[in-house]
């Protein structure tokens, strides 16, 4: 099922499911699964919103490329980007030939009804205009996800059912770039 793929990305905006969906997909594939953002915590012993308060947003980013380095230096792991890593130039182009990379696509306000649900509290998800700036940032990253090897709307099913529509396209097109 996973010939030649050596490691799987899950890119996408907040709220597409790249840490369900791929803790699902490592279990299954008997992978390891590794989210950036919590390793980015673990190592630095706080969540992304208080680095971000404390170090700036350059400072995460540089911390995020130095991770995902390293990540993607690993085999037989599923990865949870975070969803603006993929957004610098050259980051999708450049990865290994191993790496299946896979746009978790959500519309706007299903990633900001499943944020919400999780009791998150991200400064671009609050307000009356929530919907309207998830919609813009979304339109600003699409771009670099369209880059993936494979695109999967996950506005349809279970986070157990967009695993396994992954896991059959794998085993039924191995190796080929398609777009559900």
């Amino acid at each position: 099922m996973t010939e030649g793929w050596r490691r799987i990305l899950l890119v996408g905006y907040m709220g597409s499911g790249k840490t369900s969906v791929g803790r699902i997909l490592a279990d299954r594939l008997e992978w390891a699964f590794r989210d950036f953002d919590h390793v980015i915590e673990r190592r630095l012993g706080d969540e992304i919103r208080e680095i971000f308060k404390a170090y700036g947003e350059p400072a995460f980013r540089a911390l995020e490329s130095r991770i995902a380095v390293e990540l993607l230096a690993m085999d037989q792991v599923v990865l949870a980007s975070g969803g603006g890593w993929p957004c610098r130039p050259g980051r999708m182009e450049r990865l290994d030939p191993g790496t299946l990379s896979i746009w978790l696509r959500v519309s706007p306000a299903a990633a900001l009804k499943r944020v919400r649900a999780q009791g998150n509290t991200r400064p671009l998800l609050q307000g009356p205009e929530a919907q309207a700036r998830a919609r813009a940032h979304l339109e600003e990253r699409e771009p670099f996800y369209r880059q993936a090897t494979w695109s999967v709307d996950t506005g349809v099913g279970s986070a157990e059912e967009v695993a396994t529509r992954i896991l059959r396209r794998m085993e039924n097109e191995p190796g080929r770039p398609l777009r559900e």
